[in-house]
């Protein structure tokens, strides 16, 4: 983890709360612009929008009958290019009986958010875990094809679950650590969503959580409200 962290600019895990860094602005998504993926989908939505307080989430219980389902919200154009941080907050319900995207069959986790670019017919995608027991730091299921790069990376694992955390990333320097070798200078493609899952399907076990306080910064004094991009991958 020690690693992964020097590589970035801000770091990976919590500490996040509290209003936009220095010389940023905050461009909030709407919690609502979260659809089904459907050619990533089951036929069961299995994720509802909950109020808690002042506050709209998502929350996900996914059941060991059900075929997993996918959430997409894409972003505005306005935001495809010079994100300088992104923050979102999760809270783990309950954690996926071995659960461990590092070893074959059992890649189920109870919350994972995906991050995705876009350049030419290629899509690129991080995908940020709440694991059971993968090791924290950790990157597993390396996808290198024509059409698709993509990576999970361990941010949190184990309990304690019913809490919540803030998580903040760099999404351009995650994107340079991963696919371009770190190069600081590398060429960003366009930022195009967030997706979201919770699955238990290979332990075949229930699996649950909350999303909330989707957020990205940047240093524009105008853009497009997010949420109100074009459709998803």
């Amino acid at each position: 983890m020690l690693l992964l962290l020097a590589a970035l600019a801000v770091p990976l895990m919590g500490g996040a709360a509290g209003g936009p860094p220095p010389g940023l602005r905050a461009y909030p998504m709407d919690m609502r612009d979260f659809r089904v993926l459907q050619r990533d989908s089951g036929p069961r939505n299995y994720y509802r929008w909950v109020t808690e307080g002042s506050e709209e989430l998502i929350r996900a219980v996914y059941s060991p009958q059900l075929q997993t389902v996918t959430l997409f919200a894409p972003v505005p154009e306005a935001l495809n290019r010079g994100v300088r941080l992104m923050r979102f907050r999760w809270r783990a319900l309950v954690l996926p009986r071995g659960g461990n995207e590092c070893v074959d069959g059992r890649g189920d986790a109870a919350a994972n958010v995906y991050v995705t670019w876009k350049r030419g017919m290629r899509w690129y995608s991080l995908k940020l875990i709440w694991s059971t027991e993968a090791a924290v730091g950790a990157t597993c299921s390396v996808t290198r094809n024509p059409f698709v790069a993509s990576d999970s990376i361990i941010l949190r694992s184990g309990q304690p679950t019913g809490l919540w955390h803030e998580e903040e990333i760099d999404p351009d320097a995650l994107f340079r650590q991963h696919f371009e070798g770190g190069n600081p200078n590398a060429e960003v493609p366009e930022l195009q969503g967030i997706g979201i899952l919770t699955d238990g399907d290979q332990t075949r076990s229930v699996s649950a959580a909350d999303f909330a306080g989707f957020v990205f910064y940047k240093e524009e004094r105008t853009v497009a409200t997010a949420g109100s991009g074009r459709p998803g991958p």
